[in-house]
């Protein structure tokens, strides 16, 4: 399994380890190694963070609360209470420490500090979120989001690789058939 970094922050990229939300959901972070993956790969963490089941299930509801606070700041509906103590909470924690040595920066921390770094990301994204072009991918089974960074404000896909590509591929085999039918002799 690979994760993917398309959405432009910290918090939506972790709110997107739970795909197709509204059809088939599949979930990224079925393992504490899973999480402690993604750790390394976003680069909150240089190595693996020790985490337990319990990490894992209080992170699974961090991503799902920093989800709900977008979709309703998105949709001008007010934040719901529990989500945004539970973002502040966790936001209040130790962020991952750094430190400089001869080979890099090596960042270090703990399930705790994965949640303060994805928490504080998403908290400020979401002060934000009035200036911020914020969208929803355009495939219709995908629930991902991103921050759209386009020049022009008309970015539709949170990354061409995966929904970009089968909306084309479609949109193609689509047009392919339409022609095919119309250049088909009459009966």
């Amino acid at each position: 399994m690979t994760f993917v970094f398309v959405s432009g922050n910290l918090a939506l990229d972790f709110a997107g380890t739970l795909k197709w939300r509204r059809s088939e959901p599949e979930e990224l972070l079925t393992t504490p190694a899973d999480l402690g993956r993604w750790a390394v790969e976003a680069g909150v963490t240089s190595q693996a963070p020790a985490v337990g089941d319990a990490d894992l299930r209080r992170l699974r509801t961090l991503r799902e609360s920093v989800y709900r606070l977008v979709i309703h700041g998105m949709n001008g509906l007010p934040w719901p209470d529990g989500d945004l103590r539970a973002v502040n909470w966790e936001a209040a924690g130790a962020p991952p420490g750094v430190r400089l040595t001869a080979a890099g920066l090596v960042r270090t921390g703990d399930s705790g500090a994965l949640a303060a770094a994805v928490a504080r990301s998403g908290a400020e994204l979401l002060g934000e979120l009035s200036e911020l072009r914020v969208k929803e991918c355009a495939l219709v089974e995908c629930t991902r989001l991103f921050i759209d960074r386009s020049r022009g404000g008309n970015r539709q896909w949170c990354g061409m690789e995966e929904c970009g590509n089968r909306v084309k591929v479609a949109n193609y085999r689509s047009r392919k058939s339409a022609t095919a039918a119309a250049r088909a002799p009459a009966p």
